[in-house]
């Protein structure tokens, strides 16, 4: 079936859907309705189980996770009220809440708790817990888990690790989930919709929306859908943003959900045990990475690309409590400056205005997925940019399949974006290079590598966040464009939403990358303005 015909019949089945359920026009006038409509990303490909990674990115919705993270990024209770780490660093003990139920009436436990952790660990998939030595029921509501090695970032599971029933837990229960957050699925037509009411167990504040009804549909559906008054929240790109809808607002939150360039760190040297080439002789080179580091105007991508709804990446990290903000470079764009990197490192201009050092021609491809049309926007800006500095980049789109095999030897347009500092060691510590999406350039560096143990063996989040910005850049040395510049960092990419005139949805995070709905870590206290 065609698929813009596919489309039009889901939304007229999402219209059709709400209007039984008496969602008109009206909505658009503010009426105080007790449930919302929302229109906000794709279906999850791998439903709703925390153990295989739902809610990494954002609120697990149907599940409470044993602590969390307030708009500031400082830990506050949840399903736990307290947590404890030992001196050695090895033992978290938490504390469960008293009388906390599931959403089908039955009590969570540190049995739960312990059956939760254990099968994330054995479920071989995003959520690593391979540090996890193992987890024990100390009593009813106590939980004490220890560890291989000391981690700071471990705390990251328990603020992001729904917790799921034990006695509830089976293979369908991705399609099914049973847990003690703020909402409990009623139903889900997989492709169409997702239909939600508030949890009457659940522990916290009872949401003010009593149901909530998930749409999935394109953006372009889904503007269609804001426009006919069909819904309250709606995700839109960039080219939508600024058209006027009456009766919505446009909510623009800002995040560190960016997109750069992975540069080959080193020259080529062989293949992979799967017989994928690593390394590029003209990336390799640090002159080359300085010089687009230098040379790429990174507000100009915003304006052109984002339609000037993002901001200019400097590193994986902007505005987290663990960014170096001594990493913004304030002279970005600077042709001038990267063509005299580059002549001062040998890299010369020939006929063709193709630079050459040593017989090798300052040319390479940049992949990206072809099935993004911003991460195509930037690849072939970017790929234009490099022009005037007699750079050479050819731009394919490929799918990650294929792209995978090209990483390691070849520029690929990524895109990040985590509140897990554990997010930085996967891309630049020298001891997971090429595994998997880890460390795909094969970057290493000894400092860095000895900051990220610090980082990582630190007492506190405070501290390790010292460490984790030193890896950025310690004066000296460091992962980030002015250290040894293994990435061409380009946008932070806004988050943008047409709601309603009278929606309060509150003082919201730095977002990260778009997975899980990550607007929705709040929405138990979002309302409609009095």
């Amino acid at each position: 079936m065609n698929k813009k015909i596919t489309q039009a019949l889901f939304l007229l089945l999402a219209v059709l859907l709400i209007s039984c359920a008496d969602q008109d026009k009206n909505n658009a006038k503010g009426e105080q309705k007790d449930n919302l409509v929302l229109a906000i990303g794709g279906e999850p490909d791998n439903g709703f189980d925390p153990t295989t990674g739902w809610g990494q990115y954002g609120s697990p919705l149907f599940q409470s996770t044993l602590l969390k993270y307030d708009k500031d990024f400082k830990i506050q209770p949840n399903a736990a009220i307290d947590y404890k780490v030992s001196e050695s660093g090895l033992k978290w003990t938490i504390t469960l809440r008293d009388s906390i139920q599931f959403s089908d009436g039955k009590p969570l436990t540190a049995k739960d708790v312990v059956f939760t952790f254990n099968t994330a660990k054995n479920s071989a998939s995003v959520v690593d817990l391979t540090n996890l030595e193992k987890v024990d029921e100390i009593d009813n509501h106590t939980v004490e888990f220890t560890l291989k090695q000391r981690n700071s970032t471990f705390i990251f599971y328990l603020v992001s690790l729904g917790i799921v029933p034990k006695h509830a837990y089976n293979e369908a229960y991705k399609e099914n989930p049973v847990g003690s957050g703020p909402y409990k699925m009623v139903q889900w037509d997989k492709g169409q919709q997702l239909i939600l009411e508030a949890n009457p167990y659940y522990f916290g504040k009872q949401p003010y929306f009593k149901n909530l009804t998930f749409l999935f549909l394109s953006q372009d559906a889904a503007f269609a859908a804001a426009k006919s008054g069909q819904v309250d929240v709606a995700s839109v790109s960039p080219t939508l943003a600024d058209q006027k809808v009456e009766g919505m607002k446009l909510v623009n939150l800002k995040s560190a959900d960016n997109r750069g360039v992975v540069l080959p760190f080193v020259p080529n040297e062989g293949k992979t045990v799967n017989g994928h080439p690593i390394g590029n002789n003209v990336t390799s080179d640090i002159a080359i990475r300085k010089a687009i580091n230098i040379g790429i105007d990174r507000e100009a991508l915003v304006n052109g690309v984002l339609k000037g709804y993002g901001t200019p990446a400097y590193t994986i990290a902007d505005h987290l409590p663990w960014w170096n903000p001594e990493t913004e470079i304030k002279n970005d764009g600077d042709i001038e400056k990267a063509k005299e990197i580059l002549e001062n490192a040998g890299w010369k201009v020939k006929e063709d205005g193709i630079r050459e050092k040593k017989g090798t021609k300052a040319e390479f491809t940049l992949y990206y997925p072809a099935n993004d049309q911003i991460r195509k926007s930037l690849s072939i800006a970017f790929a234009d940019m490099m022009k005037p500095l007699g750079l050479k980049i050819g731009t394919k789109g490929k799918n990650w399949n294929a792209i995978e095999k090209e990483m390691h030897s070849s520029a690929t347009l990524f895109g990040l974006g985590s509140h897990d500092p554990i997010e930085l060691y996967n891309a630049f510590s020298s001891k997971v290079r090429g595994r998997g999406l880890h460390n795909v350039n094969y970057y290493a560096n000894d400092s860095v590598d000895a900051y990220f143990e610090k980082a990582l063996q630190a007492p506190s989040q405070e501290q390790a966040n010292l460490y984790w910005k030193k890896a950025q850049w310690d004066g000296k040395t460091g992962f980030s464009n002015i250290g040894d510049a293994p990435w061409v960092w380009l946008v932070n990419l806004d988050h943008l939403f047409l709601m309603r005139e009278n929606l309060i949805i509150g003082p919201q995070k730095v977002q990260p990358h778009e997975h899980n709905w990550p607007v929705t870590d709040f929405i138990e206290y979002w309302h409609w303005k009095n």
